[in-house]
Formats: C-alpha cells, sequence, structure tokens
C-alpha cells in the first residue's frame, strides 16, 4: 500500500479530530451572529468571500462564517489529508478500496499527451482512442453517411440506460439543447416501468431511429428489458435480423453479448471499471451526447472539466472552489445540522441538474460506514434536492424563507440568456436574474418586525411577514451557458462530494446500497407470474404479493 493510501486508512473518528474540536468550540460562539451583523462590520465582505476559477464566480458572502470559520475549516481539509487524496486520485491510486479500483474520471478528460498509469498502462491512450471513434461514428450520423436499415437518414435517437447512462447524458442535453443540430432529437429511455418506454417511442418512425444501448456489463435488468423492446420494434418492422446493426450501438465492454444482440462490434463503445457509473457522462457513455451537440461540442466540454480538475488539483484551498464548497457543506451538515442542501438554477435548460446531483451526491456519500468498515460518528451525505426559479419561488421557497429547517441553498445563474426574448421592451433574462439576486439577498437579511411594523401592517399581520433571514446561500454566477461552462460546473460538484467524503472518511464510490434491493426482485420476478405463490417472505410483502396477484388473475 501506498504512503498516501495508508495515510487515509488511518484517518481518526472525525469527531475525535482537533480541527473538528476546534470548529464545534466556535461554532457555539457564532451560532446566533446573523449575517445582518456580518455584512455590517465588513464592507469589502463580499470580495473577501468570494473565488473564481475556470468561468465560474462564487460568491460565498452569504454564508454564516467569519475569517475564524474559514480558517478552522481550512485546517479541517488539511487535518484530514485533503491534498494528500486529490494527489492520490490523479495518480490513479486505488481510492475505491471495497472494489479494489482506481477512482479516475478526471482521465476522460485528461489531454491526450498526459500520462495517467494504471497497471504500468497509460490510460489516456486508450481514453483519446475512444474519444476519436465517437468522433468519427458522431461524425457519420450527423453527416447521413450511417443510414438506417431502409436508408434513411437517422433523426431520433434513443438513449437506453439507467443511473450514471441516463442521468447524465439526459441533464447535459437538456442544458444544451440551443447547441444542439435541431434535426436530430434525443430521447431517454431509463425505467423499467413500460409507460417509458412506451412514450419515448409512441411517435418515432423506426426506419430513421438510432437506439444507443447504455450498459458495460450487457447485463443491466432495466436496460437489458428496454433494449429488448426495442430489437422487438425494429424486428418487428422489418422483418430481418441484419437490420439490427443499422440501428443499434452499445456502449458496453461485453462484446459477446453485443454481438449476439445483433450489434456490429465496431459500434460498440467501452469504458473502463475505473469509471463510476454517475461519474461517466463525458466517457462513451456520453455518444448520445455527442450526436447532438456534435464532436466539437463535446470536446468543448471535456475542455471544461479539464479547467476545473486543474484548478481542484493545483489552486490553494483558501481559493479551491470545490474544496470551499465542500468545507459550507461540511459547515452546515456536522454543526448546525442541517439535513438537505436545495440546488436552484435560475436557467431552464438546467432543470435536471438537481436530480442528476442527487445520484452523483447522495449515492456516492450516503454512506453510514467509514473506510474501515466502523460506523461513522457524524452526518454524512446531505439530501439534495431542488427546481429551476422561477419555478421553486412558487413552490416551496415558502419553506426555505419562513420554515423551521435550515436549508442551505446553491443560486446558480448566468449572465447572458440562450433565448434573448423580450416582452414590450423587457428582458425576460433581467426578469428571472432580478429574482435570483433578490432572492438571495431576502434570505440573508430577512424583513424583521420593525421594519415590519414601519410599513403600516396590522399587528396582527405582522408575525406573518417577518422574515428571519440568515438563511445561508452559495452563488455561482457565470457568463453563459455553454459546453465548457457546463463541464466546468459538473467537475465542480464532482470534486465537492470527493472533497467531503474524504472528510467524513467513506468510499466514495461504491454503491452496495443499490445491491439488495435488485437481488431480492430478482428473486420475486418469477412468482409475479407463476402459477402457485409459495410464500416464504415477510407477513407483509407475502400478503403485497398475494394482493397484485388477485389483481392480475393469478389467484
Amino acid at each position: 500500500m501506498s504512503p498516501i493510501m495508508a495515510d487515509l486508512k488511518a484517518l481518526p473518528p472525525l469527531e475525535q479530530s482537533t480541527a473538528f474540536a476546534a470548529l464545534q468550540t466556535h461554532f457555539e460562539s457564532i451560532e446566533s451572529l446573523h449575517l445582518r451583523e456580518l455584512f455590517a462590520q465588513d464592507s469589502e465582505r463580499a470580495s473577501k468571500f468570494s473565488a473564481e476559477a475556470a468561468g465560474i464566480y462564487l460568491d460565498y458572502s452569504k454564508n454564516r462564517i467569519n475569517e475564524t470559520t474559514r480558517q478552522l475549516l481550512l485546517k479541517l481539509a488539511e487535518e484530514r489529508g485533503v491534498r494528500e487524496a486529490i494527489d492520490a486520485m490523479f495518480s490513479g491510486a486505488q481510492l475505491n478500496l471495497t472494489e479494489g479500483r482506481a477512482v479516475l474520471h478526471t482521465a476522460l478528460r485528461a489531454n491526450s499527451d498526459e500520462t495517467i498509469l494504471v497497471d504500468g498502462k497509460n490510460v489516456v491512450d486508450d481514453v483519446h482512442e475512444v474519444l476519436r471513434r465517437m468522433g468519427d461514428f458522431t461524425d457519420r450520423v450527423r453527416s447521413g453517411e450511417h443510414r438506417g436499415f431502409s436508408g434513411k437518414k437517422i433523426t431520433t435517437v434513443v438513449n437506453i440506460g439507467i443511473g450514471g447512462s441516463d442521468l447524465g447524458p439526459l441533464m447535459a442535453y437538456e442544458a444544451l439543447k440551443s447547441r444542439s443540430d435541431r434535426d436530430i432529437q434525443l430521447r431517454f429511455v431509463s425505467n423499467v416501468d413500460g409507460t417509458d418506454f412506451a412514450e419515448a417511442t409512441r411517435d418515432i418512425d423506426i426506419e430513421s431511429t438510432l437506439f444507443v444501448i447504455c450498459s458495460k456489463t450487457f447485463t443491466t435488468l432495466e436496460t437489458l428489458a428496454n433494449a429488448r423492446l426495442a430489437r422487438a420494434l425494429v424486428l418487428a418492422k422489418f422483418g430481418e435480423e441484419k437490420s439490427i446493426a443499422a440501428h443499434f450501438v452499445a456502449v458496453s465492454t461485453n462484446q459477446e453479448q453485443v454481438e449476439e444482440f445483433g450489434i456490429d462490434p465496431a459500434n460498440m463503445f467501452g469504458f473502463w471499471d475505473w469509471v463510476g457509473g454517475r461519474y461517466s457522462y463525458d466517457s462513451a457513455i456520453g455518444l448520445s451526447l455527442m450526436i447532438a451537440i456534435g464532436r466539437d461540442g463535446f470536446s468543448e466540454m471535456l475542455q471544461g472539466f479539464r479547467s476545473m480538475d486543474q484548478h481542484f488539483r493545483s489552486a490553494p484551498f483558501a481559493e479551491n472552489l470545490p474544496v470551499l464548497m465542500a468545507l459550507l457543506g461540511i459547515w452546515y451538515n456536522n454543526f448546525f445540522g442541517a439535513e438537505s442542501v436545495a440546488v436552484l438554477p435560475y436557467d431552464q435548460s438546467l432543470h435536471r441538474f438537481a436530480a442528476y446531483l442527487q445520484q452523483l451526491d447522495m449515492e456516492s456519500n450516503g454512506k453510514s460506514v467509514t473506510r474501515q468498515g466502523e460506523s461513522v460518528g457524524v452526518q454524512t451525505g446531505p439530501i439534495i434536492w431542488g427546481e429551476p426559479g422561477t419555478n421553486g419561488q412558487h413552490a416551496f421557497y415558502q419553506l426555505i424563507h419562513q420554515g423551521t429547517k435550515l436549508i442551505p441553498c446553491d443560486f446558480i445563474g448566468f449572465c447572458q440568456s440562450e433565448n434573448p426574448l423580450e416582452t414590450e421592451g423587457q428582458s425576460m433574462h433581467d426578469l428571472l436574474m432580478a429574482n435570483y439576486f433578490a432572492q438571495t439577498e431576502a434570505l440573508a437579511f430577512g424583513k424583521t418586525e420593525e421594519e415590519v411594523k414601519a410599513e403600516g401592517t396590522r399587528e396582527d399581520l405582522v408575525a406573518h411577514r417577518v422574515f428571519p433571514g440568515n438563511r445561508p446561500t452559495n452563488s455561482l454566477l457565470m457568463d453563459r451557458l455553454t459546453p465548457a461552462t457546463l463541464g466546468a460546473l459538473v467537475a465542480l460538484y464532482e470534486h465537492k462530494v470527493f472533497v467531503q467524503g474524504i472528510i467524513w472518511n467513506v468510499n466514495s464510490f461504491d454503491q452496495w446500497g443499490v445491491e439488495l434491493g435488485k437481488v431480492l426482485a430478482k428473486r420475486i420476478i418469477p412468482e409475479l407470474s407463476a402459477g402457485s405463490f409459495p410464500g416464504g417472505h415477510d407477513s407483509s410483502t407475502d400478503s403485497l404479493i398475494s394482493r397484485y396477484r388477485q389483481h392480475r388473475g393469478l389467484e
């Protein structure tokens, strides 16, 4: 074991660390301090508590911290070996201890002249070979060289995957749709619920449709079930097995199963076990996205990822965006007891961003044991949720402003709109961004009882119209939503999650929690259609299955 890995395995429980104890003492002295006071004390606060990198400006001044807080949090990062862990990840060390794997999603966007060794092999060469093949195939589809079985140009691409092989490409496609080839539409199928497949395919022209099947092992139950439905549609249309090769490609490493399905192995694109599913859409899993935005657009996105990677790897922690955001999350999670984080993009194109981050964060750090297999003594991964502004303002902002729960929020905004519309001379984007700025101001400073009374409010309504404020927010502001900006933004959150996992001493790169239900489901599947039901589960599950079978006419 390398010295770096030995150091990481040797981390003591977080609550026993010197820096954590210092933060706990400090928290008790600052807990009641209001953001109104913090801003009143320092006219330079906004500039002191902000940082910028890779096209992202982070204003974190509206957080319940002072300079002492920041220094203590930075000391926590140092004490927990964050710098060593960053070096270990970028060097290809086996940070995923339970599966014995490196964690190298950063290699997916490395420059072609870089060297990253895994088992003595430079994986960057393999990455760029797959990217080249993806680009060549993308060019053939977009130009019309690759056509359907009957000779029609591909105009619909249906991505079939689940988890990271669905959430990532879908989020990115929606985010970058304004830059996509509008003569090719993307659709996504993930849920094993037949409704998902039926609605995605009900009005497509099979003759001009390409299905992208994303399954590393080509055995994923949900993905293969939907892939077989798609295969049946193609065969029903053409009646010939050889039609499959024209309408299907695979993102997989199981060539035998891919060929048995009928897919040309030349149209199989692989990725590696050092890429976790939730970190994979910038790999071959993003093939459907590349078809939509083109080879150049995908390359620009990778450049954005790379820019944030380089910043994360080299910037001092006091200026390091992922580290700062991670530490602020630790501050609220482990000291204020906040249990969730709201991600609020003021751009409709990012309407799937919070859903994407749910898997990235909650599957990574939703752990209750340490790397050593011992119980974690503190609260770990937060609940991630959110919707675009201004929709969220008319739904759940009431709870954030005046509810009893402390909910830290990330506000994401852009200075330029991809759709600069006006109504009666008024910029729609200005209307949107006025709300972006106003909400963080309102959450921070609120409205006091005296201010409410000064407005002439009736006495019996005063309490209802008081806003306590002191609700923490991060403001992330960018120029516009480009492929590069999206890449940098996603990498920012990837690295934030990584830093928090290191501080909590959990393995952010396995996901054993998704396995048990899948195993039990395989046992139950035949019980839902068999001639008789043997039972053998708990009384609740047995009665539910029996009721289901009765309503299906099996009992």
